[in-house]
C-alpha cells in the first residue's frame, strides 16, 4: 500500500508541476490514456526540475543571477544516478523519474543524453554550424522525445520510430529557439549557429538592434523551414502509436509547428512580444490532429533520409555523452533547406 500511496503522491505533485510549468504540454497530455498521461507528468517533472536547476529558475521563470552551473549539473547528475539505482532522494521530480524509468524501462542512455544538454548550457556553449544546432536540439528535446516514445509503448530497439520521436523534439526546440531569440539574447545566450550569423553579416551582440531585424527574420524563417522537415518525419512515426498517443503527439506537433510558422510570418516584428498560441487555435489543432489520427496509416514506407540522427555523435566541440559507445561512425548532417521546399511535406 505504501508503494501505491507514494505513486499517487508523486503523480499528484507532478500534475501540479505541469499545470504551472507548461500550458501546451498540459493540454496535449490530456489526450493520452490515464496511464500514459500520468507517466508523461512524472517525466515532465524531472525535465522541468533539471531545467530550473540549470538556469536558476522556478518553473521556467524568475531566473536568478550568479547560478553555479557546475554545481547545479553535479547535483542533478547525482540525484538522477541515485534514483536510477533504485534509491529515493526525497526530491519529488527525481523520485518521479526513478518511478517512471522503472515502470517503462526507459534506456538510461536517453536520460544521460538529456542531462548533457543542461551541461552544454551551463558551460555557455554556442553552436557554430547547423549540425551543432541539431545536436543541441537533440540533447535538450530530442532525447525527451525518445523517452516519451518508450513510455507510450515504443520498443527500445525500434530505432526508426525512436529517430522520428527525436525528430519531433528537435522540431519543438527549433520552434522554441525561433520564438525566444530576444529572450535568449537578454539572458546572454544565442542558439543561432555562428555560420548562419556570418552568412547574414550579423553579430551576437547586436542581434536585436533594429538594423539587424530584417536579416534575423530570414534566419527565423530558416528555423521554421528546418523544423517543418523534422515535424514531417515525426508525423510518420506517430502513425505507429496507439490512437490516444497518436492524437496527443499530432496535437503537440500542430501547436508547436504553429509557433514556428507565426514567428516566420511576423518577420522583423516577431520579437516585439512573445508568440503565443491561444486556446481557440490549440483547440483547432487538436481537432485537426484527431482527424489525422483517425485516418488509416499509409501503406507506403517513408524513408527517413538526409536528416540528422541521434545515433551520430556530433562535432568535437560537443563534450562526449555518457552513451557515446552506442553510436556508429558519423553520417552527413542535414542540408540547409529553403522555406518553400520545406513546406512541401504534410504541413498545412
Amino acid at each position: 500500500m505504501r508503494i501505491l500511496a507514494d505513486r499517487r503522491r508523486l503523480v499528484a505533485e507532478a500534475r501540479a508541476t505541469i499545470a504551472r510549468g507548461s500550458k501546451s504540454f498540459r493540454t496535449a497530455s490530456r489526450l493520452f490514456d490515464r496511464e500514459t498521461r500520468e507517466r508523461a507528468w512524472l517525466l515532465y517533472a524531472w525535465c522541468r526540475a533539471c531545467d530550473d536547476l540549470a538556469d536558476g529558475q522556478t518553473l521556467g521563470h524568475d531566473a536568478r543571477a550568479g547560478v553555479d552551473g557546475a554545481a547545479a549539473i553535479a547535483l542533478m547528475r547525482a540525484r538522477t544516478a541515485a534514483v536510477l539505482a533504485g534509491e529515493e532522494v526525497g526530491d519529488m521530480p527525481f523520485d518521479a523519474l526513478g518511478l517512471v524509468a522503472r515502470e517503462c524501462s526507459i534506456p538510461h542512455a536517453f536520460i544521460q543524453d538529456h542531462l548533457q544538454g543542461f551541461a552544454l548550457d551551463a558551460e555557455g556553449w554556442r553552436p557554430r554550424t547547423e549540425h551543432d544546432l541539431l545536436t543541441y536540439c537533440y540533447h535538450v528535446a530530442g532525447a525527451v522525445g525518445c523517452m516519451m516514445a518508450v513510455l507510450m509503448g515504443v520498443d527500445a530497439n525500434d530505432t526508426d520510430t525512436l529517430d522520428r520521436a527525436s525528430d519531433l523534439g528537435i522540431a519543438f526546440q527549433l520552434a522554441n529557439i525561433a520564438r525566444d531569440v530576444g529572450a535568449d539574447h537578454a539572458a546572454g545566450r544565442c542558439y543561432l549557429p555562428v555560420s548562419w550569423l556570418d552568412e547574414h553579416g550579423l553579430c551576437e551582440d547586436g542581434l536585436m538592434e533594429p538594423a539587424s531585424r530584417a536579416e534575423l527574420a530570414i534566419l527565423a524563417a530558416r528555423l521554421d523551414a528546418l523544423a517543418a522537415v523534422y515535424e514531417d518525419s515525426a508525423r510518420v512515426g506517430a502513425r505507429r502509436l496507439p490512437f490516444r498517443s497518436r492524437w496527443a503527439v499530432l496535437s503537440a506537433a500542430g501547436i508547436y509547428g504553429a509557433i514556428a510558422r507565426e514567428v516566420a510570418r511576423r518577420g522583423p516584428a516577431a520579437w516585439d512580444e512573445r508568440v503565443r498560441i491561444g486556446k481557440p487555435d490549440k483547440l483547432r489543432h487538436m481537432i485537426a490532429a484527431w482527424r489525422e489520427a483517425g485516418r488509416p496509416a499509409a501503406a507506403a514506407v517513408v524513408a527517413r533520409t538526409g536528416l540528422w540522427t541521434r545515433r551520430v555523435r556530433a562535432d568535437p566541440v560537443l563534450p562526449p555523452s555518457a552513451s557515446a559507445d552506442e553510436h556508429p561512425p558519423k553520417r552527413p548532417t542535414a542540408p540547409s533547406i529553403s522555406p518553400d521546399a520545406a513546406h512541401g511535406g504534410s504541413r498545412s
